[in-house]
């Protein structure tokens, strides 16, 4: 959640993949683990006896919260509250940036089989870049649904998955080709963390939106990968 703050920290696993034997090992005082979660990595955390700290946000309000929580527990909380504020301030900086500018509407997934729509943190990052975010934030969707919403520009960004998501083949596979996204070759993937992650990497994900949303206004950047071509 907070990568700034590392000192007396061990990455061990995410909430997807934990075992109870490998944090176990390292006898720690307190586990934090934070969405997507698995159920049975949930269970996992649970057996290993430490103190479990558990975090679901839904919006950038949550993330900011979330922040301050764990640099409180860290005896950390100024770092905290400028992790929070440099955030706030990048965020705002880019939104001043698209204020003025057309409105595209952008799809975003976290996972592709089933469909589910990016988190509300997301959505919220999409109108700060200069987009209108279409669908339910977070909620399963038909490949039948989001063509009927049109939109100009698709990201994916698979939990788990970096930036490997197979953009040529999900159109295909969808019958997508006719969407606007896929005939004016919009269709981009950002890597995982860079969206799913709610931490300060959500600067990064910003970046690339606004890339992908508006590239005549925004320089590429390092974890956004557009599609090749639409077969």
């Amino acid at each position: 959640m907070c990568p700034e703050i590392t000192e007396g920290v061990c990455t061990v696993a995410d909430s997807w993949t934990a075992q109870a034997q490998q944090i176990a090992l390292l006898k720690p005082d307190l586990v934090i683990a934070s969405v997507p979660y698995q159920e049975k990595a949930l269970a996992e955390i649970m057996k290993c006896g430490a103190r479990f700290l558990g975090l679901a946000p839904k919006s950038l309000a949550d993330v900011y919260a979330d922040i301050a929580v764990i640099a409180g527990v860290m005896n950390a909380n100024g770092e905290g509250e400028r992790v929070i504020e440099n955030m706030r301030s990048e965020i705002d900086s880019v939104r001043s940036r698209t204020k003025d500018l057309s409105r595209l509407r952008v799809f975003c997934e976290e996972w592709g089989k089933p469909l589910i729509a990016s988190q509300a943190w997301v959505a919220e990052l999409v109108e700060a870049a200069g987009g209108e975010f279409v669908g339910n934030p977070g909620k399963q969707i038909s490949f039948a649904d989001v063509e009927e919403l049109r939109p100009d520009v698709i990201i994916a960004a698979w939990c788990g998955v970096d930036d490997r998501v197979p953009l040529e083949k999900i159109i295909r596979w969808r019958d997508w080709e006719n969407l606007p996204a896929a005939k004016n070759r919009r269709v981009y993937c950002i890597r995982d963390e860079f969206l799913n992650t709610p931490a300060s990497t959500l600067v990064s994900g910003l970046q690339a939106l606004a890339a992908a949303i508006h590239p005549e206004r925004f320089p590429q950047v390092g974890g956004l990968r557009r599609i090749e071509s639409i077969e």
